[in-house]
């Protein structure tokens, strides 16, 4: 029994992340991995890979850094978890809340957590139940009250599903068409800052105005854009203050990291010394406030801050987008393979003859990439990519575009081995 079959019978779906499933790369991608070091990932067999997934985005500076470990590993040996609050979390509350323009945060040991804690803390702040999200946003939780939304309602009460509204990003009639319909029902909209589309000039400040006409809050989920964007998240890059923000993936290098925050009058719905108000019982967990964890924080900020990690994912990623489209362009398959996004977070798009996307050629430049040692599934950048990767990156693009540009020409059930990847959110498996 391969590993392969080991993960799916033992694990339903083979990971614990949709993302890193089976489904999501490749046939002839390492089945698991044993570990990294910097922006390289090695299997049990010892193939190694110069990586661009870097863990779901949740490592920006590189694996394995050993001075972000090192604190970790002190906060270990002073137990780790204790029995009332530690002083390594208040030393993390306190950073965060200098960081970032809020008054307050809750740490959680995911996204998903912090994102329904936001969710939570609008409906009582409001006393209402409609949640507004972005349609064109992936991804903001694991509860119900989100994938619901979405074509996977299986397991989800029909009532909890209604209670979720959509509109679309940049597209400020779509949030009032909304409003409009339920002026004294939605308790928050929440979306990203920016994925892989810019936001118009004023939308987001539109967004937050018609939050506020309507009495909802506003949320700005920062999952990934936070520590990318800017070190004090794209609210800051984008000049947008929301109510209540959450962040994760890349606050503490790979160790698990995740906080709601904001404005102390919501926040604090959560606090137990407020005489005569009544609780809010937001998250509770015994691992929420984990000493590795938050240590791992503490220490990845200081570095990021100490050696402009954010500066460096803008500018390599400046080098590897014009890289990737110089590849395309000498392939000649600019109208087929196509790079776009912010510099310090870019995307890839492939395409096929009638410029619709292609789950086939994107498998097919995944496959070839990892022929030559590269693992590219999405564009996640750390400040350990360097010159050396991007040359590395470059002679993987040029082989693998060939490959592609041969495909286009000759079918590319001709060159793909295995079957084609296939999106995450669909009905049926």
């Amino acid at each position: 029994m391969n590993y392969q079959e080991r993960l799916l019978k033992a694990i339903p779906g083979g990971a614990h992340t949709y993302s890193r499933g089976h489904d999501q790369f490749p046939a002839n991608a390492p089945e698991l991995l044993l570990g990294g070091k910097g922006v390289e990932v090695f299997d049990p067999e010892g193939h190694r890979y110069l990586d661009y997934g870097m863990a779901l985005r949740a490592v920006t500076i590189g694996y394995a850094e050993d001075e972000i470990d090192e604190a970790a590993i002190a906060q270990i040996r002073l137990g780790n978890n204790l029995t009332r609050a530690s002083l390594i979390e208040l030393e993390a509350a306190e950073m965060l809340l200098e960081l970032v323009n809020v008054d307050m945060v809750k740490f959680a040991k995911n996204g998903s957590s912090a994102v329904s804690a936001a969710v939570k803390l609008s409906r009582a702040y409001t006393g209402r139940e409609l949640v507004v999200r972005c349609q064109d946003h992936p991804f903001f939780s694991y509860d119900d009250w989100f994938i619901g939304s979405t074509i996977l309602t299986r397991g989800i009460p029909a009532e909890t599903t209604s209670k979720t509204k959509n509109f679309r990003y940049n597209d400020i009639a779509s949030l009032q068409a909304l409003f409009d319909q339920y002026p004294n029902d939605i308790a928050c909209v929440i979306l990203e800052p920016a994925t892989t589309e810019e936001p118009l000039p004023g939308f987001l400040a539109a967004v937050k105005e018609l939050c506020h006409r309507y009495g909802a809050v506003f949320v700005l989920d920062e999952m990934i854009t936070g520590f990318r964007w800017h070190l004090k998240g794209a609210q800051h890059y984008f000049g947008i203050e929301p109510d209540l923000c959450t962040f994760g993936k890349a606050m503490a290098n790979g160790f698990s990291v995740a906080c709601v925050a904001g404005r102390r009058e919501i926040m604090s719905l959560g606090s137990t010394d407020i005489d005569g108000q009544e609780r809010v019982f937001l998250m509770s967990s015994t691992h929420g406030a984990e000493m590795s964890s938050l240590g791992a924080f503490v220490a990845s900020i200081r570095y990021m801050q100490k050696h402009d990690v954010v500066g460096h994912l803008w500018s390599y990623g400046e080098a590897l987008m014009e890289t990737m489209r110089g590849q395309a362009e000498a392939a000649g398959i600019t109208q087929n393979f196509r790079v776009g996004g912010y510099a310090c977070s870019p995307y890839f798009m492939t395409l096929d003859a009638d410029g619709q996307t292609s789950f086939a050629l994107r498998t097919l430049f995944l496959q070839e990439m990892i022929k030559q040692g590269v693992m590219m599934p999405w564009i996640a950048l750390a400040y350990r990519h360097d010159e050396h990767s991007l040359e590395k990156t470059k002679n993987a693009l040029a082989s693998a575009f060939d490959v592609y540009a041969r495909a286009l020409r000759e079918g590319v059930d001709k060159y793909l081995v295995g079957p084609t990847i296939k999106p995450v959110f669909r009905k049926y498996n």
